[in-house]
C-alpha cells in the first residue's frame, strides 16, 4: 500500500497564499489566508501600540520604561497602582468589549446579508438597554442583575423582531426594516422610563446609557473575560456553517447544514455578546456596524470574517476611548465618540444601499 504525502503547510490558492493545517490526527482542518493572517498581525501590533499609548496618557504622565516595570511588578508603588489597577483594566475592557461588538455585528450582517444588519441598528442593543434599565430603575439591581436584565431584554427583542419579520421565512432587508422600527419604539420607551424615574437614579442611568468605560475595573473585567472565553469559541465553531448560510438556505441544506438550528444558535450568540457589552458599559453604538465592514474591505473577502472583525472592533473601541479621554478636552463617554464617528459611516451605508 502506498501512502500519499501530507499536504504542504503553505500553498498557492487562486493567486493568494493559503496556510493549511491538519490537527487532531487529521480530523480537524484549518485554513488561513496569508493576507488575512498578515492583516490580523498588523491589527494586533496597532492594538498593542495604542494600548501602550493609553497606559502612558493621563493627568499623571508615565514614561514608557515606568509602564514596563509596572507591568512586570516592579517600580514605584504609585506608578504600579495607576498603570496596573486603573489604566490596564480599562484598556483590556475596551479591547474585549470592542471584540465582542465586532463579532456580534459580523454575525448579524452575515445572517441578514446586509451591511446595515448590526445589532445596534436592528434593535437588539436597544432591547438590551431596555432590560437593563428596568432592572436599574425598578428593582435597583446591581451589576449581575443588570447583566441578566440586559440579556433577557436582548433575547425578547430578538424574538419579537424575528416573529414580526417572518413571512414564510425571514429576509434580511425585512428584518432590518422591522428592527429599525422596534429600535425606535424601544428608544422612546427608554427615554420615558428615565424621565419618570427619580432624579438621581435617572441621571446615573442616562450617563450609563451614553456608553462609558468610566468606573470599570477588575471587578467587571474578570466576569466579562470568562464569559467571552465561552461565547467567542462557540461562535468560531459555527463560522463555517455561517459562511455556508451566506450562499442561501438551499445550498446550506445541500451541504448538510441545519439552517434553522444554526441561524437560531448564531442569533442567540450574537444577542448574548451584545447584551454582555450593554450590561458592562451601556449601549455602545456603531462599533458593531463599522468593524465587520472595515475588516471585510481590508481582507477583500467575499463574506464577513469573525476574527478580523473582532480585532478591528477592539482597535476601534480602544481608539475611541482614548480620543474620548484625551483628544476632546473634557472627558466624554466613549459612546458619544462612537456615535459621532459611526453616524457618518451609517449615513454613507444608507446612501449606498439606497442607490442599489
Amino acid at each position: 500500500m502506498s501512502s500519499r504525502p501530507p499536504p504542504s503547510p503553505a500553498r498557492l490558492d487562486f493567486g493568494r497564499i493559503v496556510f493549511a493545517f491538519r490537527l487532531a490526527g487529521g480530523r480537524l482542518s484549518v485554513r488561513l489566508d496569508g493576507r488575512v493572517l498578515i492583516l490580523m498581525l498588523a491589527l494586533l501590533v496597532l492594538t498593542a501600540a495604542l494600548a501602550a499609548l493609553s497606559l502612558l496618557s493621563g493627568k499623571y504622565p508615565v514614561a514608557l520604561s515606568q509602564v514596563f516595570w509596572a507591568l512586570v511588578g516592579q517600580g514605584d508603588d504609585m506608578v504600579r497602582m495607576i498603570v496596573v489597577e486603573w489604566r490596564l483594566p480599562r484598556v483590556a475592557l475596551a479591547v474585549l468589549l470592542g471584540a465582542a461588538l465586532g463579532v456580534s455585528g459580523a454575525i448579524f450582517q452575515s445572517l441578514t446579508r446586509n451591511p446595515l444588519g448590526s445589532p445596534d441598528i436592528i434593535g437588539f442593543s436597544a432591547g438590551s438597554y431596555t432590560g437593563a434599565l428596568m432592572v436599574i430603575l425598578i428593582f435597583s439591581g446591581g451589576y449581575y442583575e443588570t447583566a441578566l436584565g440586559a440579556l433577557a431584554g436582548g433575547i425578547v427583542t430578538a424574538a419579537a423582531v424575528y416573529l414580526l419579520a417572518w413571512r414564510r421565512g425571514v429576509q434580511g432587508f425585512r428584518l432590518i426594516i422591522v428592527g429599525i422600527g422596534v429600535a425606535a419604539m424601544l428608544s422612546a420607551f427608554n427615554a420615558w422610563m428615565i424621565r419618570e424615574a427619580d432624579l438621581q437614579v435617572a441621571m446615573a442611568a442616562a450617563i450609563w446609557g451614553a456608553g462609558s468605560l468610566n468606573g470599570l475595573g477588575v471587578e467587571q473585567l474578570l466576569p466579562l473575560a470568562l464569559m467571552l472565553c465561552v461565547l467567542l469559541p462557540l461562535t468560531l465553531l459555527l463560522s463555517r456553517p455561517m459562511r455556508q448560510l451566506e450562499l442561501g438556505e438551499d445550498v446550506a441544506r445541500a451541504s448538510g447544514v441545519d439552517a434553522g438550528r444554526i441561524r437560531l444558535l448564531l442569533m442567540m450568540l450574537g444577542v448574548a455578546l451584545t447584551a454582555l457589552v450593554t450590561a458592562s458599559a451601556g449601549p455602545i453604538s456603531f462599533i458593531a456596524l463599522c468593524a465587520p465592514q472595515i475588516a471585510r474591505r481590508m481582507t477583500r473577502s467575499a463574506g464577513v470574517a469573525l476574527l478580523p472583525s473582532a480585532l478591528t472592533g477592539g482597535l476601534l473601541l480602544l481608539a475611541a476611548d482614548w480620543a474620548a479621554q484625551h483628544a476632546m478636552g473634557p472627558q466624554l463617554p466613549v459612546g458619544v465618540m462612537t456615535v459621532s464617528i459611526g453616524g457618518l459611516y451609517f449615513l454613507f451605508l444608507l446612501i449606498r444601499e439606497g442607490r442599489k
